[in-house]
């Protein structure tokens, strides 16, 4: 049976080693600049070198985020950063932008791109397309369901993979075009710098009211109308595992150790019990157990078994 890449989150050297520890086949990592988690600690050139040379001796890999929609100025030194991940050994880029996948192709056109979550891919065409364009690997939107994912895999070629998110935070806007953050933090989310506006509590003000707020619901707490709960689909590997992906991926590069450690650990043990006996798997509970003592918040599938609906949010608070 084909075993699917179980991919990480490393938002530092510290989280990568033990990521790969606690059995995840690969890891996503940022440097500190070009990224979409500008708050992460993020890597150092010399971390980055380090962790991907820590990698490989473990026969693991290292994908690396130039994830950002860029402006102008962002091309500045972006030539010389690409030389430099090639010359590290990087196992391939993660962007979204067309103009960084023209320059990546300009500049190391050797080196493996992965097209991000960011570029909002939902159908087949649009996967031949970017593979067309030398895209290696399609990790897909999060709005899709199970079978339109398998439908994707079905209408592709075999040299293209498909790559999803199986746990972790959920964005509210549209697979992360969300521009909420630019209008209340002038912090640009597709330029890294996301402050998550959409776990802020939220009141309705009357325009000849002011100071008066009104609760969007009948409660004395407000609500948190835009806050997703986390995506979690640990009690579903099966399914996950007849769609046809090539790696599952966990969210969460501004997370603690512990949860890398404990997510991971989950996955695993689920992953690789459903590989050893597939007629005989049987999920096991204390999995998700183990996994919940990690910060997060209340669980959804998200949209992998048809469209989401208010069980997919929190409105009662945004905490973990």
């Amino acid at each position: 049976m084909f075993k699917p890449e179980l991919l990480a989150p490393a938002g530092n050297l510290e989280k990568l080693k033990v990521a790969f520890a606690y059995g995840a086949d690969a890891v996503y990592i940022g440097g500190k600049q070009f990224g979409l988690r500008a708050f992460a600690d993020n890597f150092t050139l010399e971390e980055m070198e380090e962790g991907i040379s820590y990698a490989h001796q473990l026969n693991k890999k290292v994908y690396v985020t130039i994830n950002i929609f860029a402006r102008n100025d962002d091309f500045v030194g972006m030539k010389d950063y690409i030389h430099i991940l090639k010359q590290m050994n990087a196992d391939a880029v993660i962007l979204s932008d067309p103009g960084i996948l023209d320059l990546v192709r300009d500049v190391e056109p050797d080196l493996e791109i992965h097209l991000s979550t960011q570029a909002n891919n939902t159908n087949y065409r649009s996967a031949i397309f970017w593979h067309k364009l030398g895209v290696k690997r399609i990790i897909l939107a999060r709005e899709l369901s199970l079978k339109e994912i398998f439908d994707i895999r079905q209408n592709t070629p075999d040299t293209l993979e498909m790559e999803a998110f199986i746990h972790g935070a959920m964005c509210m806007s549209y697979s992360g075009r969300c521009t909420i953050s630019n209008y209340l933090s002038e912090r640009d989310a597709n330029q890294g710098e996301c402050t998550q506006p959409c776990r802020w509590k939220y009141y309705v003000v009357e325009e000849k009211r002011p100071g008066e707020y009104y609760p969007i619901i009948e409660d004395d707490k407000g609500t948190y109308l835009f806050n997703s709960r986390d995506l979690c689909m640990l009690p579903h590997i099966p399914e996950l595992m007849q769609c046809g992906l090539s790696s599952f991926k966990i969210e969460g590069r501004m997370k603690s150790v512990y949860y890398v450690a404990s997510v991971v650990a989950s996955y695993r043990k689920e992953i690789d019990s459903y590989i050893r006996d597939p007629i005989n798997y049987i999920y096991d509970p204390k999995s998700l157990i183990e996994l919940k003592k990690a910060s997060h918040r209340k669980f959804t599938t998200g949209f992998y078994f048809g469209k989401s609906g208010n069980d997919s949010y929190q409105i009662d608070n945004s905490g973990y």
